[in-house]
């Protein structure tokens, strides 16, 4: 007898374990529906019982039909939910989109059997279905609370097959919605949203000058265009800049900043940034972004002070939410603090900087620092043995260490050792692009220029779209002014790849200086040394001036250039060639 009172405990449990994982979840019962437990008399107990058996024995349909009529009977939205579960793991669509209904039907106000009835069509690709329970979704919310209702659409269809059908149910859906003024942005920018998913960019952006035109200070619409300058869509720019004149939140200037960081276009990046700091000094994230963007281009004492005040409010943080966030800000920082520490040739302060990051951060960048460090005392084998001890736990780890010694190897002007370094690299994987390319930078500084434009050609032949290849390949012929037409060529099909990268502008310059168009090298030069301060850009622009009689503004940019680093190859070649002491 006890052996039998044991086993109906047992069974017990398992219905209690089918039927509490969703009753927990829901809290108390929707549509003021009694719990369960109320109506949980003997008879109801067994009928549940032998649904979840025939579940969990294997059999999910006749236990979905027991605990669908058990949910008809009283109603109760856990039981509706563990049946439409049910029907879903059994992957039977038809039958969870029934009890989706039953449940929909048996409790009208229930948002959240609407929502599965939603889902469910979505999932079997009933597209056409969804606008009725997409109206109700927006309906059963507050007035005040449609647009934010609205601007969640989109996240319904983010699996949904059929984009295009997608986008043109939920402008059906949202039709009623657009002639309102409290609702015209959210609903034009939800349908621009499904738009881009659609690849309808002419559209999305039509949508979006809808409802900027609708609320021109809505912040949806400018995030949506940012979404679309990201994917390329050059005109989603102008209603970007628009936003951006009213009174835009500082994080969606971030965000801008960020697009034209990855389009290249420091000078314009760095002016948003400026900005963000200005209108919003306690944003940690724009002065490591700004300080960045400083120390690359080469402004130690400015990206020293940004990054010193992103350490500040990043330790400041209590928010425990993003904690993993800062300490990798922080490890960013205290890199790049190392970084101007050591273009100062204070290496004491540079090893405190990297003191600083914990064990478990990047390794491989800090042994790196670490390494360049020491290369820079003139402890070069030292420096070679700390990036070559460095262990290899995962496949991308011997890949950074070779790059790290090879740069080292070049930084100390030890072109043939890095060169047979990275031979024996390529050796061992023939296919990969990237060491090939970087072998043929190698070889042009021994000189080996037949071996470099041989080994371009190979990268050009494997990847096509490898600009770096095309613009090395056509500045080496511009440097050396021969073939020039084929370096024009060349050179105008890596800006097709990258346009306005300001490396690329400044090979095309030369050319243009080399085939005796000086004043259009001069404007080129002027915009890429704008967009970039390098040396290497900095050394052609001064060339340049001082080839059209323009010496003072030359010996300026020179004098640039040397602040930005003195030991440019290029610049001190260039100054021993003209004879010129800035």
């Amino acid at each position: 007898m006890s052996s039998h009172r044991g086993f109906l405990q047992a069974l017990a449990s398992l219905l209690l374990a089918g039927t509490a994982q969703f009753g927990a979840a829901q809290g108390a019962p929707e549509g003021g529906a009694e719990p369960a437990q109320s109506a949980l008399n003997s008879a109801l107990f067994y009928q549940l019982l032998i649904g979840e058996l025939n579940v969990q024995g294997g059999e999910p349909a006749p236990g979905y039909a027991i605990i669908l009529d058990a949910a008809r009977r009283t109603n109760d939205p856990r039981l509706f939910q563990r049946a439409v579960d049910v029907a879903l793991q059994g992957r039977e669509g038809e039958s969870a989109l029934q009890a989706a209904q039953a449940w929909r039907q048996a409790l009208p106000g229930s948002r959240e059997a609407n929502r599965y009835v939603l889902q469910i069509l979505i999932g079997m690709n009933r597209i056409t279905e969804t606008v009725e329970p997409l109206q109700r979704e927006i309906r059963a919310v507050e007035a005040d609370s449609q647009p934010t209702a609205i601007a969640a659409v989109p996240r319904y269809f983010a699996r949904a097959a059929d984009k295009k059908l997608a986008a043109l149910s939920v402008e059906q859906a949202l039709r009623e919605y657009l002639g309102k003024p409290e609702t015209a942005a959210a609903a034009w920018t939800a349908i621009g949203r499904m738009r881009q998913d659609a690849t309808d960019s002419s559209g999305a952006l039509d949508a979006v000058e809808r409802a900027q035109t609708a609320d021109p200070a809505a912040d949806g619409p400018a995030l949506l265009a940012l979404t679309m300058m990201s994917a390329k869509v050059a005109q989603a720019e102008t209603p970007v800049t628009r936003y951006l004149e009213g009174m835009p939140l500082p994080e969606i200037r971030l965000l801008y900043a960020r697009v034209l960081l990855d389009g290249q276009r420091y000078n314009e990046a760095g002016a948003q940034l400026r900005l963000v700091t200005a209108q919003k000094p306690e944003l940690a994230d724009a002065w490591l972004i700004l300080g960045t963007l400083e120390l690359q281009d080469n402004k130690p004492a400015m990206a020293e002070k940004s990054l010193l005040r992103f350490v500040a409010l990043a330790l400041a943080r209590t928010d425990s939410a993003s904690k993993a966030a800062t300490a990798r800000g922080l490890e960013q920082a205290y890199l790049a603090l190392a970084q101007v520490a050591e273009q100062r040739r204070d290496f004491v302060q540079a090893e405190r900087w990297l003191a600083r990051i914990d064990d478990t951060g990047d390794t491989v960048r800090v042994k790196t620092r670490r390494a360049s460090i020491l290369a820079k005392q003139g402890r070069l084998a030292e420096a070679r043995k700390l990036i070559q001890d460095l262990p290899e736990t995962e496949p991308a780890d011997a890949r950074a260490k070779l790059s790290a010694e090879v740069q080292l190897l070049r930084d100390a002007r030890q072109y043939r050792t890095a060169y047979e370094l990275m031979l024996q690299a390529t050796a061992r994987s023939p296919d990969d692009v990237d060491l090939v390319y970087d072998l043929a930078m190698l070889a042009e500084k021994l000189d080996n220029l037949p071996e470099m434009e041989r080994l371009l050609r190979q990268v050009i032949a494997a990847r096509p779209q490898y600009h770096h290849a095309y613009n090395a390949l056509g500045y080496s012929l511009a440097e050396r002014n021969v073939r020039l037409p084929e370096a024009r060529q060349m050179i105008l099909k890596a800006l097709e790849f990258a346009p306005g990268d300001p490396f690329i502008s400044d090979s095309l310059a030369w050319v243009e200086f080399r085939s005796g168009n000086s004043a259009e090298a001069l404007r080129i030069l002027q915009d890429a040394y704008r967009n970039r301060p390098d040396a290497d850009i900095a050394a052609h622009l001064g060339e340049v001036l001082w080839s059209m009689g323009q010496r003072e503004q030359a010996l300026q940019v020179f004098r640039e250039a040397a602040a930005i680093n003195a030991d440019n190859e290029t610049l001190q070649e260039t100054l021993k060639r003209l004879r010129v002491k800035p």
